[in-house]
């Protein structure tokens, strides 16, 4: 709070300008009759104007609610018995201020009473008149009564009178506090000032500040009063209101805790002598602060009923409403049976204020439509509430209160815990609620076994520790309905629908899996382990299923879920295998990219259902999963958070064989405690004497550097399937004799379809593991057929031990699986495999994703062209090994000379004037690292020109990452639930991790959809289950969808479990065609955004204005709250999107920062 110092005399013109002496004549005696109220009117809207109309029905009396154009769909005018718009044209608050329609509406429908509820007009003493000159009673103290205790000022003049307030003494100096004339709660003042007349204005219509004393760190204790006409006043006892934000209250609690007993009735005569003193009528609040010495400070005296009466009427059992009605009517309190002898406390009550208020940031006003609300109910449990139900529209104009949840109990702890029950029970999705902050609240001890003060939140930092709400049944129907009107999320490269029949999983046994090769490795380590590989009699298998066969046949989409279902098979039946490769590679961006899974969760999740079969991943080298160069702790550190959460191969290779990239990858894989696994990349054909660039010599002197420098198992990496069977002997036979001891294993493709007769040479010749797929998934660009394999084995010295029918129950899981996968499946535009890939060289997952490119862009006759410029591109690049990313590279030089029509001649003549693609000249400046035989010469001077050169390992030059920076930007961004395992997915991928989480944070788990409702959403009257985890199972039907409204919106519907839901969803095409305010991009520093919705008040700079970091750049207002937007950076104001009195909604674009 910011402090001034003011003498006393100072102080004194200030609050005693108006003081004088009361006389008390207006109430010596009786002087009013019974007037029964037949018909009432709340001058009001939501939440209280409800509670007073259900106090009338109880009483049988009429009632007639008010409301603004902005309220036509508010719940208090459908709860009245009769409702009329008030201020036509108005501002929303306004409409409520304006005293000539009340009144008219009053008269022209025959109203008895107006209750002036809370806020608004409930302490304006000229509605008061208004309505007395109408002949209409007011159901509240006399104007009088209402206009003195309505100004602050006054009222403390009142209170020093009563001898209440002592005045402070000569030339003491005070703390002081800026305060509202008009209503209650502190103001921070600088620039605050301003907002704080404003906001005073706007709400009540007079904006009149006015100073007091500073109390530091007081507790607010007030006091229920309650007058009638004839100067009889009671109390009914007291509420605590300490626990406050931005000194507005949040929690009550009646009786007010550890209060001390003398203290209790000190306020309680206070109280009651000041109303007596002034005649006061109908209900009232008396507010205190109490310091840390226990003496108390008179605040202010609330005419009107209070938010907070609830917990007042729990505990004494008295309807303060009825009172109000009846006290108007002209009736005693002892006619009421209220008599100060007779009011008694039972129990303790505390209330929630629930708002739509989002507290990580800064409890701003969230605005929007309640898709779902479901309350906290059962004993002890009270909600007085008007806008809480599925479908209401939270509009930025009013107060952000949705419902008010009282507990009572016999104790503190009692409601306390009644309470947390009930706020864990509310369901409410489609706007931010305080819901987690108030759970906060009731769960700290603080609150618990102690008193609280109003600096209790700001003390207390840990109430912002929010445990994230899951809304995962929600976000699933938004992502459902998203797909129903927009079509999938993810490209479709052709036009096929998924299939609608689930694959069936095969019969598992009972009980734990089989003793398998990752229990020789937990108990052996990488070298033991290596040595029982070596050992072993029979050939062993790695099955790519999980990773490079779906990579090669179906675009790398296929998802956890289908891999999950069939991991307890494999689990059960395959524990012999050598390793399953389900990760890294290409794997681990489409899991975020086009998939919306997390590729940690994937490997986190098989490892849970398969424990004993070792897990292999593809790391490139400094690259590790990614196409760009790291630092080398970001490789040390991601193979290490690799290795935690349950892989145990690193198969590392390099696209060119750079060793010095190759060796960094074995470092890290190594010293995070896995099996390293140097990888080999083969092309070229070591059994042609006229192809010597890559000799069998050079793959053996290769290897001779690898094991040197401590690989575990040697491989062989034939990313395009050109190992022929000839050749295949004479490169295993040549490593087997030079390392007798080190395990080989060799991976291939089919794609010329000499797979299984390559595979079953390099099992002839020495490899202890080779590569394969399961049938359904094998052949072509895949690896070799599984079943292939095993029976050709069956029965000789490399007998695999896998049984056959085993396979084919495996492969016909996968067949229907595959059926899912249509829209990506090689087979729509490739029907077999191709020998000419021994001239082309392309890779496996490469030729399948050019073939669809080329019929996605109408070139699929124009196919062979494409292969045709591979091989020149290929030549032009100095014949390079090609393997992700030199595979790219080679693709997107072959791809520029189709587009533009250049043979390889041509290319070579013009390289110095052609403008080509990025990946092709970063490879020659040296950024993938130094081919075999360094770079072609004059081609790379002429592309590169004055370009600069990297000498040696791209990533050497790089800083170490900064992890914990990394951490913090992400938690300041995303929140705190922000794992090791996302900081590592955000180092490799910033943008698609960025993306990744926003599309998480609007869409629910999409990972627990079947296939075809993930690719291709329900159909309209589908009735199917969704299982969020164990025990947890949704059932869902699609109903209908809706028409486009003008918001470019289509509504669908849905039933979920036996409710009917809907969700608003936005259609992208139709949208394209219709006008929006621009949003602010996160991603694009100096783009300014709303940070809620609301209006401009005022906007504080210029377009050219020099601004610095923190500087207020505008004013929103929303829900009475105003919020000045600051400059997050300095710089120049390049562009202002917004003018003032311009209507917003969240992330709506302000303006443009340059630095």
């Amino acid at each position: 709070m910011f402090r001034y110092t003011l003498s006393r005399s100072g102080f004194g013109v200030l609050a005693l300008r108006r003081a004088y002496v009361l006389t008390r004549f207006a109430h010596s005696a009786p002087k009013n009759e019974y007037r029964p109220i037949k018909k009432v009117m709340v001058a009001n809207r939501g939440e209280i104007a409800i509670r007073v109309f259900r106090a009338c029905t109880e009483l049988g009396i009429r009632t007639v609610a008010v409301y603004s154009e902005q309220d036509t769909g508010q719940m208090h005018r459908q709860k009245a018995d009769e409702a009329y718009l008030i201020g036509k044209g108005l501002p929303p608050v306004a409409a409520y201020l304006h005293i000539p329609d009340i009144i008219k509406v009053a008269k022209d429908n025959g109203v008895d009473a107006i209750h002036p509820g809370y806020g608004f007009l409930s302490e304006r003493a000229e509605f008061a008149q208004a309505c007395s000159d109408a002949g209409v009673m007011f159901v509240g103290p006399s104007p009088e009564t209402v206009r003195k205790m309505g100004d602050k000022v006054e009222a403390r003049s009142l209170a020093i009178n009563a001898g209440m307030i002592r005045p402070p003494q000569n030339d003491a100096q005070l703390h002081v506090v800026l305060r509202l004339a008009h209503y209650s709660g502190p103001v921070e003042l600088e620039e605050n000032y301003q907002r704080a007349y404003s906001e005073a204005l706007t709400a009540f219509g007079n904006g009149a500040l006015f100073v007091e004393k500073f109390i530091e760190k007081p507790r607010h204790i007030e006091v229920q009063i309650l007058g009638d006409k004839y100067g009889n006043v009671i109390h009914l006892y007291e509420r605590d209101c300490s626990i406050q934000r931005r000194h507005q209250k949040v929690v009550e609690i009646a009786p007010a805790f550890q209060l001390d007993p003398h203290l209790r009735d000190r306020l309680h005569a206070d109280a009651v002598n000041l109303a007596r003193q002034v005649g006061y009528e109908n209900a009232g609040t008396v507010e205190f602060l109490v310091d840390k010495h226990g003496k108390h400070y008179f605040i202010e005296v609330n005419s009107r009923l209070q938010v907070e009466h609830t917990v007042t009427e729990e505990i004494t059992d008295v309807d303060l409403v009825h009172a109000q009605l009846h006290v108007c009517e002209g009736r005693s309190l002892p006619e009421l049976g209220l008599k100060q002898d007779k009011i008694r406390v039972n129990g303790c009550a505390i209330q929630c204020r629930v708002t739509t208020e989002d507290p990580s940031r800064g409890f701003q006003p969230d605005t929007g439509r309640i898709e779902v609300f479901r309350s906290g109910e059962g004993m002890g449990i009270r909600l007085d509430s008007a806008s809480a139900f599925q479908g209401a529209v939270i509009s930025p104009h009013y107060d952000s209160l949705l419902v008010k949840v009282i507990a009572s109990g016999k104790d503190l702890n009692t409601a306390a815990s009644k309470m947390s029950r009930a706020l864990a029970e509310f369901r409410v999705r489609g706007v931010k609620t305080n819901i987690p902050f108030l759970q906060n609240v009731l769960s700290n001890h603080q609150f618990l076994h102690s008193t609280v003060d109003t600096q209790f939140i700001d003390e207390n930092q840990e109430l912002f520790n929010l445990k994230p709400t899951q809304n995962r049944a929600q976000k699933l129907l938004h992502y459902l309905g998203h797909v129903m009107v927009n079509g999938p999320t993810t490209p479709i490269p052709v036009k096929a629908k998924p299939s609608s029949t689930d694959p069936v999983v095969p019969p598992v046994t009972m009980g734990d899996p089989p003793v398998g090769f990752r229990d020789v490795l937990l108990r052996d380590g990488p070298e033991g382990f290596a040595k029982a590989v070596r050992a072993h009699k029979g050939l062993l298998l790695m099955d790519t299923t999980f990773r490079d066969a779906h990579q090669s046949l179906l675009a790398t989409r296929v998802r956890t879920h289908d891999l999950k279902k069939i991991s307890p098979f494999v689990s059960h039946n395959f524990s012999n295998l050598f390793s399953l490769e389900n990760w890294g590679g290409a794997t681990f961006d489409v899991a975020m990219r086009f998939l919306s899974e997390c590729p940690w969760k994937r490997l986190q999740e098989l490892r849970a259902l398969i424990p004993n079969v070792p897990f292999q991943m593809l790391l490139r080298g400094a690259n590790a999963v990614g196409y760009t160069n790291y630092p080398d702790n970001a490789v040390f550190k991601f193979c290490e958070v690799a290795k935690e959460n349950g892989m145990d191969i690193f198969r590392v290779f390099d696209s060119l064989n750079y060793l010095p990239n190759m060796v960094l990858g074995m470092e890290a894989a190594g010293a995070a405690g896995g099996v390293v696994e140097a990888a080999i990349s083969y092309t070229g054909d070591v059994s042609d004497p006229m192809r010597q660039k890559y000799s069998l010599e050079y793959y053996v002197k290769l290897a001779d550097e690898l094991v040197k420098a401590g690989t575990h198992i040697l491989s062989i990496k034939d990313m395009a399937g050109l190992l022929k069977p000839e050749a295949s002997k004479l490169l295993i036979s040549a490593l087997r004799d030079r390392f007798p001891d080190v395990p080989i294993h060799v991976h291939t493709h089919d794609t010329a379809g000499a797979g299984v007769a390559a595979m079953l040479a390099c099992a002839e010749a020495g490899a202890d593991v080779v590569d394969v797929a399961v049938d359904s998934m094998a052949g072509m660009t895949s690896q070799p057929s599984m079943g292939a394999m095993v029976a050709c084995t069956k029965g000789t010295k490399l007998d695999t031990g896998i049984a056959l029918e085993k396979v084919f129950d495996y492969s016909e899981y996968w067949e229907v699986a595959r059926g899912l996968y249509a829209p990506f499946d090689c087979t729509a535009t490739m029907k077999s495999g191709n020998a000419d890939v021994y001239e082309n060289e392309i890779p496996g997952g490469q030729y399948t994703n050019l073939h669809f490119q080329a019929h996605s862009m109408g070139l699929g006759n124009k196919f062979k062209e494409v292969k045709k410029a591979y091989a020149e591109a290929n030549k032009l690049l100095g014949d390079l090994i090609k393997v992700t990313p030199s595979s790219k590279i080679v693709g997107d030089l072959a791809q520029f000379m189709v587009q533009n029509n250049l043979t390889r001649a041509e290319v070579e003549e013009r390289a110095d004037e052609l403008s080509f693609p990025l990946s092709v000249v970063e490879f020659l400046q040296g950024y993938v690292g130094i081919p075999h035989g360094g770079f072609p010469e004059p081609f790379r001077s002429k592309v590169l020109k004055s370009l600069p050169r990297i000498d040696g390992r791209p990533g050497a030059s790089l800083p170490p990452m900064d992890f914990k920076s990394l951490e913090e930007g992400l938690r300041a961004t995303h929140g705190d639930d922000i794992t090791p395992e996302d900081v590592m997915s955000a180092a490799m991928y910033p943008k698609v991790f960025q993306e990744f989480k926003e599309f998480t944070a609007n869409f629910g788990p999409v990972d627990c959809l079947s296939t075809r409702l993930f690719l291709d959403g329900p159909k309209i009257a589908e009735e199917f289950e969704v299982e969020l985890e164990r025990g947890k199972i949704l059932h869902i039907k699609a109903l209908a969808l809706g028409d486009l409204n003008k918001a470019g919106q289509r509504e669908v519907f849905f039933e979920l479990n036996g409710q009917l839901r809907s969700v608003l969803v936005k259609d992208t095409v139709a949208m394209k065609e219709m006008k929006f305010h621009p949003k602010a991009q996160k991603s694009i520093r100096g783009q300014v955004g709303a940070p809620m919705p609301g209006k401009v008040l005022e906007v504080k700079v210029k377009v050219g204005s020099k601004v610095e970091k923190g500087q207020p750049l505008c004013v929103l207002s929303a829900m009475k709250m105003e919020t000045v937007v600051n400059s997050p950076m300095a710089g120049t104001i390049k562009a202002i999107h917004v003018t003032p009195d311009a209507s917003l909604e969240g992330d709506d674009l302000i303006l443009e920062i340059e630095e």
